[in-house]
């Protein structure tokens, strides 16, 4: 998908997502957050922030960048900081394929419903590598193909579809893995039933 149409796709989500997608993504997202173990001090970078429902969720002692593609979503996000006070939390628009900070800036990033939805997945990953401390946490939490054959097979097809709605839906959680070169700590999901995974990796660069 091209980056452009990312930012077409996202633009148009802005005003509904919190309503479409808190029900759907929260859980996961604040499941995963809760379990980063984030210590007083650290600097973590929160990888498509979108509207900003990642953001309350973070302690009040470390110190968050989010980042976004798109201006609209961040525009939702910033009024999430002002409102909840949130003093701790930096906001930018940014491509996180090209990711505007030093190496080695962050002691953890979390990356939510970003991989199946950027033109190159693993350029991103490589992005965050680079930017990540070594030995700092990854997690990452997304949607990939499901293992049952017949599910997967049906995933296959409705790509074209769902990369219209803002992702793609065949990305194979094993070969992103292996191609992203990623220590996994563990992977899991919520529910039995669920297309989501939380995974939480060590960066070794």
């Amino acid at each position: 998908m091209e980056l452009e149409s990312v930012k077409r796709i996202y633009r148009g989500y802005s005003n509904v997502y919190d309503a479409l997608f808190k029900r759907f993504f929260y859980p996961r997202i604040k499941c995963a957050i809760s379990s980063m173990d984030i210590k007083p001090g650290e600097r973590v970078l929160d990888v498509g922030v979108g509207t900003g429902l990642s953001l309350p969720l973070y302690p009040r002692n470390c110190e968050v960048v989010g980042i976004d593609l798109s201006r609209e979503m961040l525009m939702k996000a910033k009024k999430k900081v002002i409102v909840n006070r949130l003093d701790h939390i930096r906001l930018f628009e940014m491509d996180a394929m090209n990711l505007a900070f030093a190496d080695n800036s962050f002691d953890k990033v979390f990356i939510s419903h970003v991989v199946s939805v950027v033109p190159n997945p693993y350029r991103v990953m490589d992005e965050v590598k680079r930017v990540c401390k070594r030995e700092g946490d990854i997690v990452i939490v997304n949607h990939f193909q499901s293992k049952n054959k017949m599910v997967a097979g049906f995933e296959k097809v409705i790509t074209p579809v769902s990369e219209k709605i803002g992702w793609r839906s065949d990305l194979s959680m094993d070969e992103f893995i292996a191609r992203a070169k990623l220590k996994v700590k563990r992977k899991f999901k919520l529910k039995k039933l669920d297309f989501w995974y939380l995974i939480f990796t060590v960066n070794e660069k």
